[in-house]
């Protein structure tokens, strides 16, 4: 099975608004393909998040399989750029095939080249597989807030500047 990686712009958004409902569902919202797409289209058109969406080809046909969000945040007290990684979503079908981890690792490159301290991300205490995805890469666990786990993974960002 071959993987692609590729950002999406606001002319992406039907590609990415099915998963994106798919993924409020996973955590107990009702499912909306309206409220998704106004959702991202807004936050695409207005330049507040980036997405990066997996596609999957099967049988000569290109099917999205799983996708990330990020909103970028800043500290003026560091002068840095910082990043949240939001969203995360594989389709049921596509899960234990490593699209997860490519979408992690797509991620972490964007933190990385905008030359951020860190990434942080939240996920459900009782979703042990993407924790022990997030663990494997790196992040640090925090204490659990309500039903979720907050994530960081740190840069060396003394050797990112130029």
């Amino acid at each position: 099975m071959k993987i692609a990686i590729r950002r999406i712009d606001s002319h992406g958004v039907e590609l990415v608004a099915g998963l994106f409902d798919r993924y409020r569902a996973f955590y107990r919202q009702p499912s909306d393909i309206e409220l998704a797409r106004q959702y991202i289209q807004a936050r695409l058109d207005r330049h507040e998040s980036i997405i990066f969406l997996a596609m999957v080809e099967e049988e000569g046909k290109s099917i999205p399989a799983g996708f990330t969000q990020l909103y970028p945040n800043y500290s003026s007290i560091r002068a840095v750029k910082n990043w949240t990684l939001n969203d995360l979503y594989v389709e049921a079908a596509y899960r234990g095939r490593h699209i997860g981890s490519a979408l992690l690792r797509t991620a972490l490159d964007l933190a990385r080249g905008e030359h951020a301290q860190f990434i942080e991300l939240m996920t459900a205490t009782d979703n042990h597989v993407a924790q022990e995805l997030y663990e494997r890469v790196g992040f640090m666990r925090q204490e659990p807030e309500n039903d979720f786990f907050t994530y960081r993974l740190f840069f060396d960002i003394q050797n990112q500047r130029t």
